[in-house]
C-alpha cells in the first residue's frame, strides 16, 4: 500500500528494505508443494517498500510454480508509479504490486500494464479501476485512510472527541491534530483527496481553517503516529492523528478489551492496491502466476497481519481482533482515478502554497 507506504499501524516496524533479492518476512516452514514446478526461470516483482508476506507463502509460490521470485522495492506508491511510468518501454521487472487508486490512471495512461488474463474471485470486481475492470490492474487489497483519536486522552479530560472533518477545524480541538504531508506521504495525499471529495472547490478554505486551528503537518505517517500521537508510544502531544481504519486493532490492551483508539468513520478515504503484468515483461507467464497467487485464499487471509490491509476477496475471514476493532466505513470518500490523474498536480501545488505560506 497503502504502505502505504502503504499504511496501517505496524508497517513502519515491518518495512523490508529490499532491493533485487528474495523477500523474507517470517521463518515459518513452507507448506508442501503441490504444483509441478515445470515452468522455471525467475519472476521479478517490482513493489513498494512495505510489501511483506510470510516466507512460507513465498516459498510455496516458488515450489508450486517452479519460478524463482525476485523482489525489487521502489519506494512508496507514488515513487513506484513514477518509476514504472519512466521505464514503461523497458520495464525493470515482470509484475508490479502497490500502485493504488490515487495513481492508477497515470499507470494506465502510461501503458505500464499489459492484459493480466486473470479471473477475479468473488467480490474483487467491486474494487477495479473504472474502465479497466481488472483487465490490466488487478485489485489485491483495500483499506481506508481515516482520522484516528486517542479515546483515553479525551476520556481523561472529559472532552467529547471530534467526529467529523468539520470538527477538526473547531476551536475546541485547536492544536490537537497531526497529519502527514500530502507531498511526502501516501496517507497524507489520501487525506488531501478526502478534503477535495468532501468540500469540492472549497477545500482550500477548509485547509486554511485547519491551519488556523494549529494543525501540525509532518513528513510521514510514522512521524505523525509514533512521535506526535499521544497513543503512539513516543510521548506525543496530539490526540488526533491521520492513520487507518485498521489501526485500532493494534491498540487493544494486552488481555483484550476495548481499543484505546478509534477511527472516525466519517473521515475515511478508500485506498485500493493493484497488481499487474508489466508490458514488455521478460516472463509474462510467471507474472500472471504471481498475480493469481496474490489473489489466492492463503495470501488474502494473511494480508491483515502481514501488511495491515483488508483482503479484497469476499470468502476470506478476518482475524478475530480485526472483526471486532478494525471497523470499516460504510460510505467512504472516493474520487474517480481519472479525476485524480487530471487534477492531482494542481491540487498538490495549491496545497503546498497554502501550507507553506
Amino acid at each position: 500500500m497503502v504502505v502505504i507506504a502503504r499504511r496501517a499501524l505496524g508497517v513502519a516496524v515491518l518495512v523490508l528494505g529490499l532491493s533485487a533479492c528474495s523477500l523474507t518476512a517470517t521463518e515459518e516452514d513452507p507448506p508442501e508443494a503441490t504444483g509441478s514446478g515445470e515452468p522455471g526461470g525467475t519472476v521479478v516483482l517490482v513493489t513498494h517498500e512495505s510489501f511483506s508476506l510470510p516466507k512460507r507463502l513465498l516459498r510455496a509460490f516458488e515450489q508450486e510454480t517452479g519460478y524463482d521470485l525476485e523482489v525489487r522495492a521502489a519506494g512508496d506508491a507514488g515513487t513506484l508509479t513514477t518509476k514504472l511510468a519512466v521505464t514503461a518501454d523497458n520495464p525493470t521487472g515482470d509484475v508490479a504490486f502497490g500502485v493504488d487508486n490515487t495513481f492508477a490512471s497515470r499507470a494506465l495512461d502510461e501503458g505500464v500494464f499489459a492484459e493480466a488474463g486473470v479471473d477475479l474471485p468473488e467480490g474483487v470486481d467491486a474494487y477495479t479501476v473504472p474502465g479497466d475492470d481488472g483487465a490490466r490492474m488487478v485489485p489485491v487489497d483495500e483499506g481506508h485512510v481515516c482520522v484516528n483519536i486517542d479515546r483515553t486522552w479525551f476520556a481523561d479530560r472529559d472532552l467529547a472527541p471530534p467526529a467529523s472533518l468539520d470538527d477538526l477545524a473547531d476551536p475546541a480541538y485547536e492544536g490537537l491534530f497531526v497529519t502527514p504531508s500530502a507531498l511526502s506521504s501516501s496517507p497524507g495525499l489520501a487525506f488531501l483527496m478526502t478534503t477535495v471529495a468532501a468540500y469540492g472547490e472549497d477545500w482550500p478554505s477548509y485547509w486554511e481553517d485547519l491551519l488556523a486551528n494549529d494543525v501540525r503537518v509532518v513528513d510521514g505517517w510514522s512521524d505523525a503516529y509514533f512521535t506526535d500521537f499521544t497513543a503512539g508510544g513516543g510521548g506525543g502531544d496530539r490526540p488526533i492523528v491521520l492513520s487507518y481504519d485498521s489501526s485500532p486493532a493494534f491498540t487493544v490492551p494486552k488481555g483484550g478489551g476495548e481499543s484505546t483508539t478509534a477511527a472516525l468513520l466519517d473521515t475515511c478515504f478508500r485506498q485500493v492496491e493493484y497488481a499487474g503484468v508489466l508490458a514488455g515483461a521478460d516472463n509474462p507467464e510467471g507474472a500472471r502466476a504471481l498475480v493469481e497467487f496474490l489473489l489466492s485464499e492463503d495470501v488474502q487471509a494473511t494480508l491483515p497481519e502481514s501488511m495491515f490491509v483488508f483482503p479484497v476477496r469476499d470468502d476470506v475471514p478476518l482475524p478475530a481482533d480485526w472483526e471486532e476493532h478494525a471497523v470499516q466505513p460504510e460510505d467512504p470518500y472516493v474520487i474517480d482515478p481519472a479525476d485524480i490523474a487530471a487534477q492531482r498536480d494542481d491540487w498538490l501545488e495549491q496545497w503546498r502554497d497554502i501550507v507553506t505560506r
